[in-house]
């Protein structure tokens, strides 16, 4: 017993065969740490990416009050819309009064005040659809690492690989 065991510790088989079991259990179930590696990798890709959505650069002030003022036709629509609904329940004869004064407005000045509405939400609309798409650099998949290396290198010391590929081509 204490010859065999000597035989077989000498060789080194057992260590051989202990790398040979490491690599096949890492072959099959991956390192749990490499895993959580790379699942932080791609959050930390992904996080950055939700920033760079959000980024905005420094400008004046009067640039952000000129962005300010962009963004109050809108609201201020609706909302005005909403209040003359208000307006007619709260004073009937009022509203009924004002309306009425609408209809003396002449027609060219309708079309005036549709013309600048509507080139403004349609210029507005326009400007989105003509800017170029931000472009993201997208991050590796993560499995590829696992599949094949990136270089295609890293194979060729594997001489059983090399012999196998050399049988396929």
């Amino acid at each position: 017993m204490g010859m065999i065991g000597g035989l077989v510790a000498g060789s080194g088989a057992v260590e051989t065969l202990g790398r040979a079991a490491l690599g096949l259990t890492q072959a099959l179930r991956p390192d749990a740490t490499e895993g959580q590696r790379l699942d932080h990798e791609g959050r930390q890709a992904a996080l950055e990416q939700l920033g760079d959505e959000f980024a905005l650069d420094r400008r004046g002030l009067f640039d952000r009050c000129v962005d300010g003022l962009n963004r109050l036709p809108r609201p201020m629509l609706a909302l005005g819309t909403m209040g003359l609904f208000v307006y007619a329940m709260a004073e009937p004869v009022g509203f009924a009064a004002r309306m009425e004064g609408l209809g003396y407005v002449p027609d060219p000045l309708w079309w005036l005040l549709g013309a600048i509405v509507g080139f403004y939400f349609g210029a507005r609309e326009l400007h989105y659809v003509r800017r170029p798409p931000k472009v993201i650099a997208r991050p590796a998949p993560v499995h590829s690492a696992w599949i094949a290396p990136a270089d295609g290198g890293a194979d060729l010391d594997n001489p059983a690989l090399r012999d196998w590929k050399g049988a396929q081509g």
